[in-house]
């Protein structure tokens, strides 16, 4: 029989040792606690390159998962620096770009300059043909 003035932490003899208990929910909380704010910290760079676009977004996600499998830091701080840089937007100018020239290149020759002159018949017509080179202004 054990004393009745021991410590309560201390199991009976007969019984269930409850510090013990409370000590392993303790336990797995924290370390579920612990692991979650790792985790969300570990994918801050992608949460911050979500609102980017695509490609530096996956890059971002590459770098995260590179640092994450290989625990080399340096990937995870590579990620975190392009994810906080604004890469300029060079793809919609040169798409607009590459779609007028094709809307130029699809109009039909004759067609446009039958156009010119019938929208503007007060223009007199050019006559380049038997000019010398140097009434053009060409260099001799």
């Amino acid at each position: 029989m054990g004393p009745h003035h021991l410590p309560f932490y201390l199991a009976p003899g007969s019984g269930t040792d409850v510090m013990m208990v409370v000590m392993g929910i303790f336990l797995v909380a924290a370390l579920v606690w612990v692991g979650t704010l790792y985790l969300r910290l570990h994918s801050l760079p992608e949460r911050m390159a979500h609102k980017s676009e695509k490609l530096q977004f996956e890059i971002v996600a590459i770098l995260g998962l590179l640092a994450l499998f290989t625990h080399i830091h340096l990937f995870w701080v590579a990620g975190l620096l392009l994810a906080m840089i604004d890469i300029p937007d060079f793809g919609t100018p040169l798409r607009s770009i590459a779609g007028s020239v094709e809307k130029i290149a699809d109009a039909k020759p004759d067609t446009a300059v039958e156009a010119e002159v019938s929208l503007s018949p007060h223009l007199p017509e050019k006559k380049s043909g038997n000019v010398p080179r140097e009434a053009r202004g060409g260099h001799v």
